[in-house]
């Protein structure tokens, strides 16, 4: 029996990533499984899991591009950059009149390679403390900026107060940020209501297989091999 290689999971809004790799963990019986990057427990969509030896090319798999599709709400602001957090409006008339246009001029300051400042809702370490953790503590975290690749960015819907973008980055990219620095941009503030990831590299939520599908019995039928010489 392969006891190793890729499952593609399509990641539902809940559970965090290790809560995953958890489960995957008692379906298998394998204790030495790992994830291609993380998704944040309201996100959705795809999250390879790596079994056995394939665990040795985590960090090849978590320097793919990621794909997402983010639904923004304008007009606020959330201190965790999305739905989770606690939200303040802006104060501002007339945002009903930001023209699609105006969207499509702003996302052009997001393209190439930015400088990012990540959430202080995040697990960056900060002096050996995850981050949301001082924040939770009623610390502000001071986390450095730094420098993250946003190949792509396309607008997919724009009906105010909402805006979904298709995004391509590279790693260590926070689509929370992202939301955040966009909002700014525009003036009116921005969080990330709605997050599916789609893609990793040339892997597609197509191609995914939903966790409740998987059970001891078929899971080896679901595993994609992997070469990781």
């Amino acid at each position: 029996m392969t006891n190793f290689g890729l499952l593609i999971i399509n990641k539902p809004a809940g559970p965090t990533s290790h809560d995953i790799v958890d489960k995957i963990r008692k379906i298998t019986g394998i204790k030495k499984i790992g994830h291609s990057g993380t998704l944040d427990p309201f996100a959705e969509g795809i999250l390879i899991i790596l079994i056995g030896k394939t665990t040795k090319a985590q960090s090849r798999f978590m320097a793919l591009p990621k794909t997402y599709a983010a639904t923004l709400k304008l007009g606020e602001i959330s201190d965790t950059y999305d739905i989770t957090g606690i939200k303040s409006k802006f104060q501002i008339p007339n945002f009903k009149s930001i023209s699609k246009a105006q969207i499509l001029k702003t996302l052009k300051n997001f393209t190439g390679e930015i400088r990012q400042v990540p959430p202080a809702y995040s697990a960056i370490k900060i002096n050996g403390e995850k981050a949301y953790k001082l924040a939770r503590k009623g610390i502000k975290p001071k986390i450095k900026p730094r420098k993250v690749i946003i190949y792509r960015i396309k607008t997919l819907n724009y009906k105010w107060p909402h805006l979904k973008i298709k995004v391509k980055c590279g790693k260590g990219t926070y689509i929370r940020s992202l939301a955040n620095d966009i909002g700014k941009k525009i003036g009116c503030g921005a969080y990330v209501e709605k997050l599916i990831r789609t893609k990793i590299g040339n892997f597609d939520i197509k191609k995914s297989v939903k966790l409740k599908k998987i059970n001891s019995k078929n899971w080896t039928k679901k595993l994609i091999p992997a070469n990781i010489d």
